[in-house]
């Protein structure tokens, strides 16, 4: 009996020893760190070696990293996923379905994915792994650590249908990682090509439905095919983005359907094994349609949805073109935060668009870091409200309470208003001027006192840009709205879109 009760022990004592080990070498590789990078710095700088070193985020776990002060490489992209980001790859898979099945009590058929090159660069391909999970396929690894090959979970293991899956990736994705392109498309026509049931599969469910549509629009067999497995879209080869950030930062757009064709016309080309940037807005179009939540994982606090227009335009727009081409007022926009890999979480993105709004624009400890920087902060105030209002224009969940709060804060407050005028005028002029741009576009129903006080504090704005640039214009308060309609080129790009999406609807 007492022989029995040693082993437990002593496996305790070996792995508490192997935690302090490892401790006492991340202490060590730490203090090691100072002195590399001085010494790294001033060898880089006279031209000599400077020794390689990995690079990633320690939130991962990755010690490898460690000391800095190395002249790092960002990733090898074969290794991707790692074992352990498919550990977080199945477990915010498995929590974005149940988030889905709890509000909507059927599982997502499929899932829109907003992919980004830092899943790859920080956290490991963990959204490539939700990816590659959601198809219901996983990876098998070589002895030196990269991906060998796909192996389909069988239904009775997987115990779900295989989710479908839509990627909008960026255009760093495309060019740094394509094995990402090649895993997924792989993926994709494997779980396709398998005779399942098709509510156990439905990849293989839209597959064979767009291979009808496409067939019936008189599109050959072997292209129907083609386009049918079509599911990593993106901007053409050489450009980035998605336009929308565009529209919306020029004034760009009338209405909803003006941002769905923009966000559809840069993002129809697809990526796969085969093709590099072919031009396919019907492929585009047919799984858009049958997308019902769309996702972006979420890693680090370093940045947030209001850091960069990006986060809105593909993001918010996506959900956007969905909305609109499928006149559904049900479709789930989430991110799921991996900020901490121990308890990972799926948030709606209107819970999430208040999450930032509390801990930045309206913190006023935030807002006071930010005023140290004078011209530079004010341009950040300046920046976060306008992806604010980007998300407003392609999501419309942006309560009404933020915006008064936001002109509370930035615009009425007397002494925060000196401080725009003494620091940057122009940032406070863009706030004022977007605000009012809410208000005239609907996106924010102010009382009629907080628009007129409004309109008046950006007349006082004007006069004194007017003031300071001598001769010339401001553009003043009037929001000048400018779209395709206004240039023949643009017009034929979107009546392209226009087209297809005829077409499509006939067959439908």
């Amino acid at each position: 009996m007492q022989r029995c009760e040693l082993r437990p022990r002593q496996d305790l004592s070996r792995k508490v020893e192997k935690a302090f080990l490892r401790a006492l070498d991340i202490v060590e590789r730490i203090r090691k760190s100072g002195k590399a990078e001085y010494e790294g710095f001033f060898t880089g700088v006279s031209g000599g070696y400077v020794e390689p070193g990995a690079s990633g985020a320690l939130t991962r776990g990755k010690i490898e990293i460690l000391p800095t002060g190395r002249n790092f490489y960002a990733v090898d992209p074969t290794t991707l996923p790692t074992p352990a980001a498919w550990k977080v790859g199945i477990d915010t898979a498995e929590k974005l379905i149940k988030y889905y099945l709890e509000k909507h009590g059927r599982y997502p058929e499929s899932v829109g994915q907003v992919l980004w090159s830092i899943d790859g660069y920080k956290a490991d391909g963990e959204q490539l792994a939700q990816i590659l999970y959601l198809l219901g396929v996983k990876p098998v690894w070589r002895p030196d650590g990269s991906v060998k090959e796909l192996e389909v979970i069988p239904l009775d293991e997987l115990k779900r249908p295989r989710i479908d899956c839509v990627i909008n990736m960026s255009g760093i994705v495309r060019d740094t990682l394509p094995n990402y392109i090649y895993l997924i498309d792989e993926a994709v026509t494997k779980v396709a090509s398998l005779d399942e049931p098709l509510d156990m599969n439905y990849v293989r469910k839209h597959y064979m439905e767009h291979l009808s549509k496409l067939m019936e629009m008189g599109k050959s067999t072997a292209e129907a095919q083609d386009i049918s497995l079509s599911r990593i879209f993106c901007a053409p080869p050489g450009a980035y983005g998605v336009g929308v950030n565009l529209a919306v930062e020029a004034s760009a757009w009338k209405n909803d359907d003006d941002l769905a064709k923009t966000w559809i016309q840069w993002t129809s080309y697809a990526y796969s094994r085969k093709h590099f940037g072919k031009p396919a807005p019907e492929g585009l179009v047919l799984s858009l349609s049958t997308v019902d939540v769309i996702n972006r994982n979420h890693m680090s606090d370093e940045h947030d949805i209001f850091g960069c227009c990006c986060y809105f335009s593909f993001h918010g727009g996506f959900f956007n073109a969905v909305k609109v081409l499928t006149g559904r007022n049900d479709i789930e926009i989430v991110t799921v935060d991996t900020r901490d890999i121990s308890s990972t979480q799926v948030r709606g993105m209107k819970d999430e668009i208040e999450r930032i709004v509390r801990a930045k624009l309206l913190n006023p400890v935030w807002i006071d870091e930010m005023k140290k920087h004078g011209y530079r902060g004010a341009n950040e105030f300046s920046r976060k409200i306008l992806h604010l209002y980007g998300w407003s224009a392609t999501t419309k969940l942006v309560d009404k309470w933020v915006f008064d709060e936001i002109t509370n804060t930035y615009v009425l407050n007397e002494e925060m208003r000196r401080w725009f005028e003494e620091n940057n005028v122009w940032a406070l002029e863009e706030i004022a001027r977007r605000l009012i741009e809410a208000a005239e576009r609907g996106l924010w129903n102010p009382s009629e006192e907080m628009l007129q006080r409004l309109r008046e504090v950006y007349g006082e704005i004007e006069g004194i840009l007017e003031e300071s640039i001598g001769e010339g214009e401001v553009q003043g308060g009037a929001i000048q709205i400018y779209t395709s309609e206004d240039d023949q080129h643009w017009k034929e790009r979107m009546q392209d879109v226009e087209k297809v999406i005829s077409m499509l609807k006939k067959v439908s």
